[in-house]
């Protein structure tokens, strides 16, 4: 099994942090994305337009001197490492981040010639991650499936490590995503019912309960992990975004967050099967869709996924972030 550093936790103090915005209006110029499908801006979890797309419109929109590019390495089903998962999606470390060393040795990453990063730099770049999802879901963590001994410490220290890899490579700006609490989408909810990536008999409730322990424990330990890196970092600046809370506030004032035309849904998806218990998973089966205007006023897209006015709310925030603002769900940690 591939080892990732763990950090000692407790035996030191934990640092003070500022929460006050660390880059500089304009200093942002690159955005660099890793991820699952949440984050995929080809196979976009939500139905629409992902929302690194919409962080490029509203920092253009926001930012009357600067544009920003968008360098998208996230793909659906991502995980981890394949050493940490027996999911056969593709991982952070065995496919994302070689296809971004790849594009940056041979010049495709901006267009620049190969073995130069044009006017990419480690200042004028950020890049972000926001994974979990299918690590500590179905088929791994949550119903016992992950190769045998890994944990949620193994597997968020994993993702932690993503931000030594790539500052080792030269990257300083770091945006670390935390999971969404996952017990509030359809599939792991007390009432959720079988769906196509899983139809096998289950105990709602037991999931529900386990998810919500997953992330709970999964993003404190990101958080710990992270505060114990960071003075190892010599002038990286990382910052920690809170999505967890961010969806709690979405679910609790929708009214505040969703605007579509219809009545607010926080429980139900806009793309809802009638999947039957212990179904095949390729059988074709009666599905209803939401359309038009009212889809702006649910919270999930799918049984698993945000819906695409939830991810317009983590773009607005993100903009934030990389404009260089202060963010009430980012904690700059360096």
């Amino acid at each position: 099994m591939h080892s990732f550093p763990l950090v000692t936790l407790l035996l030191t103090p934990l640092l003070a942090v500022p929460t006050y915005a660390v880059l500089t209006p304009n200093q942002i110029t690159h955005f660099i994305t890793f991820g699952d499908s949440y984050t995929d801006v080809f196979l976009a979890g939500d139905g629409g337009r992902s929302w690194p797309l919409y962080v490029l419109d509203y920092v253009d929109l926001g930012s009357a001197n600067a544009s920003l590019t968008l360098h998208p390495y996230a793909m659906s089903g991502g995980i981890c490492s394949h050493t940490l998962n027996n999911l056969p999606w593709p991982s952070v470390f065995e496919e994302e981040l070689p296809a971004f060393y790849n594009d940056s040795s041979n010049g495709t990453l901006d267009g620049s010639a190969p073995g130069v990063l044009g006017d990419i730099t480690p200042d004028n770049t950020l890049y972000s991650i926001w994974l979990g999802t299918n690590d500590v879901g179905a088929g791994a963590l949550l119903t016992g499936e992950a190769p045998e001994g890994v944990t949620v410490v193994d597997t968020v220290a994993c993702t932690v490590n993503w931000v030594k890899t790539l500052y080792d490579k030269g990257a300083r700006n770091f945006l670390f995503q935390n999971m969404n609490p996952l017990e509030k989408t359809p599939m792991y909810s007390r009432n959720g019912k079988p769906t196509g990536t899983w139809t096998a008999s289950k105990n709602a409730t037991e999931w529900n309960i386990m998810i919500h322990e997953l992330t709970t424990a999964g993003n404190k330990l990101a958080e710990l992990m992270l505060q114990q890196l960071v003075p190892t970092l010599d002038g990286a600046h990382v910052a920690l975004f809170d999505s967890h809370s961010l969806f709690n506030d979405m679910i609790a004032n929708p009214e505040q967050y969703l605007n579509g035309t219809a009545t607010v849904n926080v429980t139900t998806a806009i793309r809802t099967c009638d999947w039957q218990e212990n179904e095949d998973p390729t059988d074709t089966v009666p599905c209803t869709v939401v359309n038009g205007t009212d889809r702006d006023s649910y919270m999930w897209q799918d049984e698993l996924h945000p819906s695409e006015q939830a991810d317009r709310i983590v773009a607005q925030q993100i903009a934030q972030v990389v404009q260089g603002e202060d963010n009430k769900y980012t904690t700059w940690l360096s």
